[in-house]
């Protein structure tokens, strides 16, 4: 992804015209750009779209009545719901430039104040990205937010309803490669028509395998070549459309009147109705528009969409709509025989490497489902691996790369028909879809403070569009349809369970963490034998002393010279940047030498950073102190901590004093402090060597002690915790602690693998909580 210009950042002298011109070559190469990552999935329908609607009773239905009625659904679904719906009206929902259902979900979790997330501070409210409308509320959104502040169950059916789309978006990605891969591969046996189906179903189970072991590559060691192969594909299949346009029927453009619709659904009954499911398969993909959004623009998406992609697809399906026009007894392979025999096998080519392309695009976007999933609670711990250095949204999960590769090829060995699995895939497509109308309704009213005139219709109009495509979908649930349900019910519970479970063991965390007054009666030594190093106590709770240190201590009364306890939570946010990530605060007085740190992300940030987590814990651990000496501070209690990130200070509150400190890096550093409350905001992982050569801030007692502890060495203390249910819980509680979730425990990445500890270091405390 292309960085947008800046003026600042251009050389002065540069004029206003050039400065536009640069801006608008950024944007036309994203708009490039994204054909290969964005439009992989949307451009490859035409190859299974007609096909699948006339499957069926339909079949028996093939004039030019019903092959005009089809194209006349196919233009107007495409044109409201891809055009106008998403490209018009959702891109402009966007968190922080993310798409997606969660970026929508986290926009009402800010704004309504919904979030489920354990640990989350008044203080994470001044993150840059937590930004919130300030304007007043309207009667509607007050209402809404009320209903939902009072009561807790409808937040949970909106974390269920949330879920339940991305599930069927994972469903999505599960059935794309299948039917992409298969329906370009199947028209290889209109040339070699003694090819066996096996063989086919046997080079598209190969071409998936390969696809898949190629994952842990990355794709941007490929990625340049998906958006010329995009691009070539489209102009295929536009000109390929045009061709036939002119040879088989010129008249083909009277079918985009919405009468031939009316006719259709008359002409054709029940029959016509269940074909809907076929149709709404011109739109698959258009959900991942918005999903993708955060590595482009919303801008370049809009002109690459505009421009060519929805012209170019209009135009393959009006082609293809004249060939059968006047070849009834080829629907079932029209795409390929439309095709002129001249340029059959570059075409057939090119649609199978833009097959892979759309295949690698929902596998990318199932990655990333994933990996938000796992940031907030709502998916068992995963190992996730950057696969590009300059790309942050590129990443490979193991677990979920292979897991998706025996689902396709069972799909692709079990169904063997691209008609069944369009089935399928219709109603995967059209509940993500209905979910993301759903909260773009409350977005309308929440966020965007609209009146309940202008969101009812949205709602209704497009809502009921989808409504009519989930029926017909449903319909079609004996012949495939049931394959996305009961996918989907199964990730719905594990992510359920898994989300249930984390919850309950950190309510069992606040509820047992070891009183801070008792731990401050021990004296300075803490009751315990001090030796030299830093200990790390990773924890769940932002205040207090987690259950796991008391139990450790109780059983080895001897502990680090330093000690830090360690929070790593996600905040519901897209993205925290690295000067607003740590925040330090003094647990008890200065000698006991303890500390807090709580690390903060994203949902769409990676928790395994490429920097040295001990340095930079270290380094942020001695600015904090130094800080507080340069500022004349009195140590803090974490009842009046002072919170650091970086080096530039930012006030939480209305400030009461104000302090200076000078020294060579920072000419005249402020810090605002209110109750206690300091937030540092840049981070320079160079304060160390910079605290050594400064003269104003030469390192005293308690950094010195800091740096010598680190020299010593720095142990990692992780609870390795089992839960189970109350013997007077319930029997699905029972059965949903004791079975399902302590089997996704046992089954998933440690603590420390996610955490990305060094074995070496590492201390695991076990315990068992009775949630």
């Amino acid at each position: 992804m292309s960085p947008t210009i800046s003026e600042e950042s251009l050389e002065p002298g540069i004029s206003q015209q050039n400065t536009r011109r640069a801006s608008c070559t950024t944007v036309l190469t994203l708009a490039y750009q994204s054909l290969g990552v964005v439009y992989g999935d949307l451009s490859t329908s035409p190859l299974y779209v007609y096909k699948t609607t006339f499957s069926g009773k339909l079949s028996l239905h093939e004039n030019d009545e019903e092959i005009y009625g089809v194209l006349s659904f196919i233009f107007w679904t495409f044109t409201l719901i891809a055009l106008f719906k998403y490209v018009f009206i959702v891109m402009s929902a966007n968190d922080n430039g993310e798409g997606g259902t969660f970026a929508l979900y986290s926009l009402l979790c800010r704004h309504a104040r919904l979030s489920i997330l354990p640990n989350q501070q008044a203080i994470d409210e001044n993150l840059s990205a937590y930004a919130t409308e300030k304007s007043a509320d309207t009667w509607q959104s007050s209402a809404m937010k009320s209903v939902f502040e009072k009561h807790p169950k409808i937040r949970q059916g909106l974390l269920i309803f949330v879920l339940l789309g991305t599930c069927m978006a994972i469903g999505d990605g599960i059935l794309t490669p299948p039917i992409s891969v298969l329906s370009a591969v199947s028209g290889v046996k209109l040339k070699i028509t003694g090819l066996h189906e096996n063989y086919v179903v046997l080079i598209s189970c190969v071409i998936l395998v390969v696809l898949f072991s190629l994952q842990h590559h990355g794709t941007h060691r490929v990625a340049f070549m998906f958006a010329p192969i995009v691009t070539a594909w489209l102009l295929c299949i536009s000109g390929i459309g045009v061709y036939n346009i002119l040879r088989w029927n010129p008249l083909i453009f009277r079918a985009l009147s919405p009468v031939y619709m009316l006719k259709f659904l008359k002409s054709t009954g029940i029959e016509g109705w269940v074909s809907l499911g076929g149709v709404v398969l011109s739109i698959t993909g258009a959900e991942m528009m918005f999903a993708d959004l955060g590595h482009f623009s919303a801008l370049s998406i809009k002109i690459a969409f505009t421009v060519l992609v929805y012209p170019s697809l209009i135009l393959a399906y009006m082609g293809e709509a004249a060939y059968l026009s006047r070849h009834h007894e080829d629907v079932q392979s029209s795409f390929y025989k439309a095709i002129p025999e001249a340029v059959f096998w570059p075409v057939f080519i090119v649609a199978t490497f833009a097959a892979v392309v759309g295949s690698q695009a929902a596998i990318s976007a199932t990655f990333s489902i994933i990996s938000q999933c796992g940031a907030l609670n709502c998916f068992p711990r995963v190992k996730i691996v950057h696969t590009s250095r300059k790309i942050s949204g590129q990443i490979y999960i193991a677990e979920v790369n292979w897991m998706l590769m025996c689902l396709c090829l069972a799909v692709t060995v079990g169904l063997r028909d691209t008609n069944m699995i369009g089935h399928a895939y219709g109603l995967a497509v059209t509940t993500v879809m209905l979910v993301t109308t759903c909260l773009m309704a409350m977005v309308m009213i929440i966020v965007w403070k609209l009146q309940i005139v202008t969101t009812v219709p949205f709602l209704v109009f497009f809502g009921s569009i989808e409504l009519l495509y989930i029926s017909a979908s449903f319909c079609k649930v004996p012949e495939g349809g049931w394959i996305p349900l009961s996918l989907s019910l199964i990730f719905l519970t594990v992510m359920y369970v898994w989300n249930y479970g984390t919850l309950k063991k950190h309510q069992f965390d606040a509820e047992n963490k070891v009183s801070m007054k008792r731990i401050l009666r021990l004296g300075p030594s803490l009751g315990m034998v001090r030796v030299p190093g830093i200990g790390l106590i990773y924890t769940n709770l932002v205040t207090g002393v987690p259950a796991v240190f008391g139990h450790f201590v109780t059983n080895l009364p001897a502990f680090h010279q330093v000690l830090v306890f360690v929070c790593v939570k996600s905040v519901q946010v897209p993205y925290v940047s690295e000067k607003e990530r740590f925040l330090i605060s003094r647990v008890g007085k200065k000698e006991h030498s303890m500390f807090r740190c709580i690390v903060r992300y994203g949902y769409k940030n990676l928790q395994q950073e490429n920097y040295d987590f001990e340095n930079t814990l270290v380094s942020e651990l001695v600015l904090f102190v130094e800080r507080e000496r340069e500022n004349c501070l009195e140590p803090m209690n974490e009842e009046s901590s002072r919170e650091f990130g970086s080096s530039d200070i930012e006030d939480i509150d209305a400030p009461e004093q104000t302090f200076t400190c000078t020294n060579r890096r920072h000419q005249e550093n402020t810090v605002q402090s209110s109750h206690g409350i300091i937030q540092v905001m840049k981070s320079s992982n160079d304060h160390l060597e910079n605290l050594e050569n400064s003269e104003n801030c030469r390192p005293k007692e308690e950094s010195l002690q800091i740096l010598k502890a680190k020299e010593s060495g720095v142990a990692y203390i992780l609870g390795h915790s089992n839960a189970k249910a109350k013997k007077s819980s319930s029997i699905v509680k029972k059965v949903a602690i004791d079975f399902v979730y302590a089997f996704l425990s046992r089954n998933c990445r440690g603590s420390d693998v996610v955490l990305n500890v060094p074995h070496t270091s590492l201390l695991e405390v076990g315990m068992i909580y009775y949630v």
